[in-house]
């Protein structure tokens, strides 16, 4: 039996491609092995949304080229689809970007066959459909990423993703609906709905559609018992949204609400499509109505030009929200962005003493947000037994450790109540 290993960097999104890639592999006979040990076949999903995942993709290109000289290695996702045909000097089999995932096996064959390389990279357009992968099986034991939505038409000055997954496809209702049932049939109760910009889900079609009724069409589905939701543009969190929100109790009270930066003027630099007050209205829409609900974000700091006056306001503001995780980028420099050309480029020692001040200040924040919970009630997903207990999330994605507990078993959810915060999260006891 031939075997193949895939390697996956980057968002939530590549994660759930690549999977739909596994399992087309495995319907066509291959065997699934560790990435870390021989295959004769190696996929690398690459990302390109820093300088970091293009230099990693690169890197394990060439060590398997060194490693496995007898070995096909196909180069897949972002970095992939901006590179294209240059792609093919690294040895590899196989370039096949952002699209024709479904169709990797048999490109991988007709290469082989031919005894050459080849670039299956489209390129993407208007026209460009959204590509149906289905998916069946996951790593995790009771949570499942369901992609909903591909594209982003933002083009903000320092983003390539525009470039490299095109412009916004949504995925049919009735698709959504059916890997769901799927999904909740293999015995996953929550769905976390993903997408490049699933705030713009529906607005493609142009007849009224929008993430709403994405998530009403899971929320509708036997045996889902929660719905996580990815990233949303704070524009979306509306008064009316966030109630429509409350109105589904499956739906968890954690929002990934994208932030960026918490000056105006580096947002107005960023082309970014709100400023701090609509921002910060959405934080209150979606706490009015879910008075308990977890804020998490990503934050690009060092932008071309970020004054030390516009950095402390991005501080002020990770402060103001109280914020249960943030995820801190530095400011990478992506050819063909506006962004790139900017004067005020700033020092890696300001990058890194910028970045290492955000990440200590989030952490600050994340344990303010747990401490508010010590003594309270909560509900707990089980997921699975590590060697300090059993863990599982809340609803508002809190991590959850309970040392003691004979009831447990993954996919039940039981009411706690949380004792203590651990480097892990926190500990709790059954009610």
């Amino acid at each position: 039996m031939k075997t193949v290993a895939f390697h996956t960097l980057g968002c939530k999104v590549n994660q759930y491609d690549t999977q739909a890639m596994l399992e087309k592999f495995r319907a066509a006979g291959y065997e699934v092995v560790s990435f870390d040990g021989p295959a004769d076949v190696y996929v690398i999903n690459t990302c390109t949304v820093t300088g970091t995942g293009d230099k990693k993709s690169m890197q394990l290109t060439r060590r398997l080229r060194r490693e496995h000289p007898d070995s096909h290695i196909i180069l897949a996702g972002c970095l992939a689809q901006r590179k294209g045909e240059e792609l093919l000097e690294t040895g590899a089999r196989l370039i096949i970007g952002t699209q024709r995932r479904s169709e990797v096996v048999p490109l991988l064959e007709k290469a082989v066959a031919e005894g050459t390389a080849i670039s299956a990279v489209n390129e993407l357009n208007e026209t460009t459909p959204f590509e149906p992968l289905a998916i069946s099986s996951q790593d995790e034991h009771t949570r499942a990423t369901l992609k909903i939505q591909e594209g982003c038409n933002n083009h903000c000055t320092y983003c390539i993703i525009p470039s490299v997954r095109g412009p916004i496809r949504s995925r049919p209702l009735e698709e959504i609906a059916s890997e769901t049932r799927r999904l909740a049939a293999a015995g996953f109760t929550e769905i976390v709905l993903t997408g490049i910009h699933l705030s713009s889900y529906g607005k493609d079609w142009k007849d009224g559609t929008t993430l709403l009724d994405a998530i009403r069409t899971v929320h509708e589905v036997e045996g889902v018992k929660r719905i996580r939701l990815g990233s949303l543009e704070p524009t979306i969190a509306t008064v009316e949204f966030s109630r429509a929100l409350a109105a589904m109790p499956k739906v968890c009270p954690q929002f990934h609400l994208a932030l960026q930066s918490g000056s105006n003027t580096v947002l107005a630099r960023m082309a970014r499509r709100y400023n701090m007050t609509m921002y910060m209205q959405a934080v209150a829409n979606l706490r009015a109505a879910f008075p308990a609900a977890a804020f998490t974000t990503d934050v690009l700091t060092c932008f071309p030009g970020e004054t030390e006056a516009e950095y402390e306001e991005t501080r002020q503001v990770i402060r103001d929200v109280g914020y249960a995780k943030i995820h801190v980028f530095p400011y990478s420099p992506r050819e063909g962005t506006k962004a790139a050309v900017m004067p005020g480029q700033l020092s890696k020692a300001v990058k890194e003493r910028r970045t290492r001040e955000l990440i200590a200040l989030g952490e600050e924040t994340a344990a303010a947000y747990q401490q508010q919970w010590l003594g309270h009630s909560a509900t707990v997903l089980i997921e699975e037994k590590r060697s300090g207990g059993w863990f599982g999330y809340t609803p508002e994605y809190i991590p959850v450790t309970l040392p003691d507990c004979p009831l447990c078993t993954p996919g039940e959810i039981l009411p706690v109540v949380l004792t203590a915060i651990t480097p892990d999260g926190m500990a709790a006891e059954l009610l």
